[in-house]
């Protein structure tokens, strides 16, 4: 049988990652396990009780730790080789019992998260492509709306804007009949653009592409897509609709200096781009992020200068984030 082994508070019994070859029990002291939340990516710790066995899964299933084990107060603990521990318990069955409990509350909670994170993904993706076809016929721009609410009931038949999504597509497709693609519409970003056709151009289509893969937070795919908009450079509005996307992948993947440069760039090209504001809101947003306060505050407050007192997007945003700076 395994001898005690005295471990200080603060030190590490085993980490993430590390073969995972022994089960131990803890005698006397506090143990914590440290382990990433699936749902949030928050460190959980989970204290371990004096006669409660850890490290039992890892062992038994022969895969590498799942967690950290810090004792966080001096600790008497004893380190059982698997056979060692096998032993054990078939010879003491209510160690099984205990041990099924435990792994069927874990279980539980594991399932909980796993719909939870599936039931958030799925919503996500089927609002954003609801919004983005509610965006474009409010703007009167129909032949846009028809495509993305199309897709929008080919993706999601029974989805809780299905109904609604029909509605809008009959609209659409009403008001094209009638009065063809508005013409008013805003992306006139050249000398020479053309209103746009009842049919989606190829790089129009390949922008909702991207904005479909950007509402499932799959951001390096959607920011390859939109730049190879941008590269192919054939229609003048999709190009800088899809500059303005380039830059919030950036922003989402953390990359700050990076989304700054860009969007620097971005309004010396576009100037009356119809996203200036929100552009500038991701501005002032990565000089927070990058501990610039005095360049964030100036970009909020020249946002609230340029919407003469409005409460909505990055007007909103802008006060709310000033307030949080305590400006």
């Amino acid at each position: 049988m395994p001898k005690p082994s005295q471990y200080r508070s603060g030190s590490l019994i085993y980490f993430q990652g590390d073969p995972a070859d022994k089960v131990y029990i803890l005698q006397n002291g506090k143990v914590s396990l440290v382990y990433k939340d699936i749902e949030t990516g928050e460190d959980i710790r989970d204290q371990v009780q004096p006669g409660e066995f850890f490290g039992v899964k890892s062992a038994l299933g022969r895969f590498p730790r799942e967690e950290n084990a810090i004792a966080i107060a001096d600790s008497t603990i004893m380190a059982f080789t698997v056979a060692e521990f096998e032993a054990v318990a078939m010879a003491n069955t209510h160690i099984i019992v205990k041990m099924l409990k435990v792994f069927s509350n874990q279980m539980r909670r594991i399932h909980k998260q796993v719909s939870s994170i599936m039931a958030k993904e799925e919503v996500s993706t089927a609002d954003g492509l609801y919004n983005v076809g509610e965006y474009y016929l409010k703007g009167k721009r129909y032949s846009q709306a028809k495509y993305v609410f199309s897709r929008y009931l080919t993706y999601y038949p029974s989805g809780k804007y299905a109904l609604q999504a029909t509605k809008n597509l009959a609209q659409a497709e009403s008001a094209l009949s009638q009065y063809g693609n508005d013409r008013s519409s805003p992306g006139n970003f050249g000398a020479g653009s053309s209103p746009a056709a009842e049919k989606l151009s190829a790089a129009a289509e390949a922008y909702y592409e991207a904005v479909s893969l950007l509402s499932q937070e799959r951001y390096q795919e959607a920011y390859t897509a939109f730049k190879a908009i941008v590269h192919g450079g054939e229609d003048s509005e999709w190009t800088a609709r899809s500059s303005y996307e380039i830059g919030r992948c950036m922003y989402l993947t953390k990359r700050y200096e990076d989304c700054l440069k860009y969007y620097s760039n971005m309004l010396t090209q576009y100037p009356r781009h119809p996203d200036l504001i929100e552009a500038m809101y991701y501005m002032g947003q990565c000089n927070e992020k990058t501990g610039k306060k005095e360049q964030a505050a100036a970009f909020y407050k020249k946002i609230l200068s340029m919407t003469a007192g409005s409460n909505d997007g990055a007007a909103a945003k802008a006060k709310r984030a000033l307030q949080a700076m305590g400006v």
